[in-house]
């Protein structure tokens, strides 16, 4: 006999589905909004020191909560979801957990941290005016465009997780 899933599970973990995209979702949009536009004022130099401050501080708990926590409780809510009915709840929760794992970890992985790593290795105090100007080009277009692209994707799975939560087939 196979052990039935209790319905309340399914929507508590929905919930929390819901809840950590939206948190990764919002501190991708607000810092796409707000951050990226007050760096881009800054000098060559002062962008550089900004942004491997901000790179080294954003490796906390709280981040990684909302950011591996999506990755791991999305799936789990479409699998439990697909137990009770395979339904347009089960379909949303799919796409949303591949848009999350293509659209946000893949490319904050391959794309958004070797960039991080770029910046972070390199030694501001040491280098010239045209090195910091020339680091600061070959880094700020290419990761603003992956992190434009992860934050569409993580408002979107956000978006299928909602509608997955208040769908009830």
């Amino acid at each position: 006999m196979e052990p039935t899933i209790n319905v309340s599970t399914v929507q508590w973990v929905q919930i929390a589905t819901v809840l950590l995209t939206g948190l990764l979702a919002g501190l991708f949009y607000g810092y796409d909004c707000s951050v990226i536009k007050g760096l881009g004022n800054l000098s060559d130099k002062a962008y550089l020191q900004s942004f491997q401050s901000i790179s080294k501080e954003i490796i906390n708990p709280y981040f990684f909560l909302s950011f591996i926590g999506s990755m791991i409780v999305l799936p789990i809510s479409a699998w439990l979801t697909f137990k009770i009915e395979v339904g347009t709840s089960f379909y949303l929760l799919l796409v949303a957990t591949l848009v999350y794992w293509i659209g946000v970890f893949v490319i904050t992985g391959v794309c958004n941290v070797p960039l991080n790593n770029m910046v972070e290795q390199f030694n501001i105090s040491e280098a010239s005016d045209a090195a910091i100007a020339e680091m600061r080009q070959k880094f700020e277009t290419e990761w603003n465009l992956w992190h434009h692209i992860r934050t569409y994707a993580s408002i979107i799975s956000f978006l299928f997780s909602i509608i997955a939560a208040v769908k009830r087939t």
